[in-house]
């Protein structure tokens, strides 16, 4: 199933912000479409269901049989309940997750931009998996982004798949973490590579070249959906999706979410220790090998080139759909 958060046609209030399912060309207004079908109230709907997708997947043993019904019998669906895709706005699936940490688990990415920079590959990268928070108050989905002048030193985009925690968890192992995952999404974890670089010198950071904005969506798609694409293994699932990033038009990146040297599953692991996860919580994969002009521009794949003013990144995982952003100035 494709979840979206979406803004109604017309709407630029982040206030009347909707979360539905996407079916076919159609976006299902889920509290629409549950209070249509249960004669209720659209408040007695949000109580129940949720009234966003936080909310929907907190509550997710009670509503997502309640959702899956609705989806298989979309057809039948009065069309006030529904909305065309074309017609509405997307926003992030979940446009302010209680937390989000990136991980760092492509070893090609780490391996190259290090020997880029003249440095050996860290043995430490292979003992455990790492991760970093970033700014969970500056997510953005499809669209334009906004930067200020020195966020333009260096601009990158990076691309990578992410998970979205949907069950608490504490001290998880990779062998149960997956089912504390409610789906995957993609995600543009957009760098100001020079402010990085400076603060990262004083061994803390990657903090203003990373704060200002990170992309997620188009939608979230649940695990079920990938079902013939997972390849599970004692440490977790992988998964065997696709990946390309696009600049204005140009493929510049490819890879492999089953690539990752680390699962999301051990991602997990190392993330839940000692530490409670909840619902709603979004996970980066880090960055695929060639997926950012860091490594482009240091193999010579690129030359020098970074996101400008009016650039539009594409991002591309196969059955996760297509992210879009533009830069634009603050």
């Amino acid at each position: 199933m494709k979840l979206v958060t979406f803004l109604p046609a017309h709407s630029e209030e982040p206030a009347r912000a909707r979360h539905g399912a996407l079916v076919g060309d159609e976006i299902v207004d889920l509290v629409a479409a549950i209070a249509h079908a249960e004669r209720a109230s659209a408040a007695d709907v949000a109580a129940r269901y949720g009234a966003d997708m936080l909310g929907l997947i907190e509550r997710q043993d009670v509503a997502m049989p309640v959702v899956r019904a609705l989806v298989e019998g979309a057809a039948r669906l009065p069309a006030a309940v529904k909305v065309p895709l074309a017609r509405a706005t997307l926003l992030a699936p979940i446009p302010r997750p209680p937390s989000m940490r990136d991980g760092y688990a492509f070893r090609q990415h780490v391996e190259t931009a290090r020997r880029n920079r003249g440095l050996d590959m860290i043995p430490e990268f292979d003992e455990f998996p790492v991760f970093y928070f970033t700014n969970h108050q500056a997510v953005i989905g499809p669209g334009d982004f906004r930067v200020m002048p020195r966020h333009l030193e260096k601009l990158d985009f990076e691309l990578e798949a992410a998970i979205v925690v949907g069950r608490r968890g504490r001290n998880l192992s990779a062998a149960v973490a997956d089912d504390h995952v409610f789906g995957l999404t993609i995600m543009n974890d957009l760098s100001a590579r020079t402010l990085q670089m400076e603060e990262m010198k004083l061994s803390l950071g990657p903090a203003k070249g990373k704060d200002f904005a990170t992309a997620i969506g188009p939608w979230l798609v649940t695990l079920d959906e990938l079902e013939d694409k997972t390849r599970r293994g004692p440490h977790g699932n992988a998964y065997d999706l696709a990946m390309r990033a696009y600049v204005n038009g140009v493929q510049v990146s490819a890879g492999n979410v089953a690539q990752m040297n680390w699962t999301f599953a051990q991602i997990l692991e190392r993330a839940s220790y000692g530490v409670d996860l909840y619902p709603g919580e979004v996970i980066g994969s880090g960055t695929v090998g060639t997926g950012c002009f860091l490594e482009l521009n240091g193999s010579g794949i690129t030359k020098n080139q970074w996101l400008q003013l009016g650039d539009v990144v594409a991002l591309e995982i196969d059955r996760l759909g297509r992210l879009e952003n533009r830069v634009v100035a603050e």
